[in-house]
């Protein structure tokens, strides 16, 4: 009875596909699972052959958003150098005699993206040094070195802090702080240049209290002032955020006059001038080196910074750029011709326009080109890539330095990825759903319903991507 078969038979259970074995099922099942809406493009390259070894939407391009700063620092330091600094003055155009500057007192920008509150306060006490007591003059504040762009990206919400002016005299990246103190039905709200050891007030931003329920922010330029209004209603418990700033050069002006006048200068109402000062420089400021400069950009994604030091790239290059996408345009005949980047499109220095457009692999080839590697990965921000539960991986073996991209429905990462066996690769993933975000109103751009959970998923497609990438090319 025991050689009786069987009168039941199993179901024959698959064995669970190694992490080799599905990387080697190829990209498509990952970028199926992701589930995005709109297009995706990638490109990984051998540093050290130069070869691609893997690419998808070869034929596309994509907005890179911040992306876009990676190829702003090649083109800066390129045209500017890793050492250049940036220079801030004040400019007297008379004789000092007895304490009184017999003259005009001119604070002159020179393109300084990272010039703060704290910056001034040692400006004005330098000018104390020198003996000023008073001007006779005027006070005149210049933003001449650079030019005058009322905000970086017209299609976003009026308020938000990452879509200042520029010119080239900046202070605290062209923001201004509103801060608000309740007390039962009374609101208290100052408007400030807020720095580390001083907060002056500023008259040239107003708030006014608005009994609207909505929108939470309203904006005009009305005199030469930023005037905003805020629903009152949604000023619950104290706080404070930074504001856009449009008058930049009097915003500057009067901080520094309110910082001076309590180092014992007294200075009068600032006024902007067009022309470049003549007379001697009494004190300066200098930034940081660039290098310095564009890690931080890099790190924190600042705006400003990178059109500032884009603009100022194009101007050493002796072109005239009235506009960022005049200048986008000369950094994009630049990154065709140096990087190779024929299928590069740029509205402007930061990717926060998203109208500019990256290949994929024309970039991930960039990286490697004229040893740019070198240039660019040292100042790159490290990314952790996360375990299974979400949280930062610090052991991971795939050491990772790029350069995130985010807008609403439109990621991207590009940078250079260490595999565990040594082998060093550079790489770009983009993705966008330019349909969906082109259907956005500008009130919507902040914060739209489905962009966080689909940013969630195209970051996640990243990670994947890559830890393919370790597998299938490493060792």
């Amino acid at each position: 009875m025991w050689a009786n078969a069987p009168t039941t038979s199993k179901r024959p259970v698959l064995r669970p596909l190694s992490a080799r074995e599905r990387a080697a099922l190829g990209p498509e099942p990952l970028i199926k699972a992701a589930n995005l809406r709109g297009e995706v493009g990638f490109a990984v390259v051998d540093v050290a052959t130069g070869e691609v070894l893997e690419s998808y939407g070869t034929e596309i391009t994509l907005p890179p958003a911040s992306v876009n700063k990676a190829v702003t620092a090649l083109y800066a330091l390129s045209v500017l150098g890793g050492d250049h600094r940036f220079e801030t003055r004040l400019v007297g155009n008379g004789p000092i005699v007895d304490g009184v500057l017999k003259g005009d007192l001119i604070l002159e920008g020179g393109g300084d993206p990272t010039l703060d509150t704290d910056d001034l306060v040692t400006l004005a006490k330098s000018l104390a040094a020198t003996g000023v007591r008073r001007v006779d003059g005027r006070f005149l504040v210049y933003g001449g070195a650079l030019p005058s762009v009322d905000t970086i990206d017209g299609s976003q919400p009026p308020h938000v802090g990452y879509s200042p002016a520029i010119s080239g005299l900046c202070l605290n990246f062209n923001r201004v702080y509103f801060d608000w103190k309740v007390s039962g039905a009374n609101i208290d709200v100052t408007m400030e240049a807020r720095g580390k050891s001083l907060r002056p007030p500023v008259r040239v931003a107003r708030m006014d209290l608005s009994d609207r329920r909505g929108p939470v922010f309203e904006y005009e330029s009305r005199n030469g002032q930023d005037r905003w209004s805020v629903a009152r209603n949604v000023l619950k418990k104290d706080g404070g955020r930074w504001l856009p700033v449009r008058q930049p050069e009097l915003y500057a002006g009067e901080a520094f006059a309110w910082i001076a006048n309590r180092q014992g200068v007294a200075l009068p109402t600032p006024e902007k001038t067009s022309s470049r000062p003549n007379g001697d420089v009494l004190v300066s400021h200098q930034s940081g080196d660039l290098t310095s400069i564009l890690r931080d950009m890099l790190k924190y994604s600042t705006n400003v910074t990178a059109e500032m030091v884009g603009l100022a790239a194009t101007k050493a290059k002796g072109q005239y750029a009235a506009s960022l996408l005049r200048s986008a345009r000369d950094m994009e005949t630049w990154a065709k011709t140096e990087l190779g980047m024929q299928k590069a499109k740029f509205v402007d220095h930061s990717g926060l326009g998203d109208a500019s457009r990256m290949n994929a692999q024309e970039l991930a080839k960039a990286l490697v080109v004229l040893g740019q590697r070198d240039v660019l990965e040292p100042i790159l921000k490290d990314i952790v890539l996360k375990n299974s539960q979400g949280g930062p991986d610090r052991d991971h073996p795939i050491k990772v330095r790029a350069k995130t991209g985010t807008l609403n429905f439109v990621s991207g990462l590009s940078g250079y990825m260490h595999a565990p066996d040594g082998r060093v690769m550079s790489f770009a993933i983009f993705a966008a759903d330019a349909a969906t975000r082109a259907a956005l109103t500008r009130a919507q751009r902040e914060r739209p319903r489905g962009a966080q959970s689909w940013n969630a998923r195209a970051k996640k497609l990243q990670q994947q991507l890559i830890e393919r990438w370790g597998l299938v090319y490493a060792g």
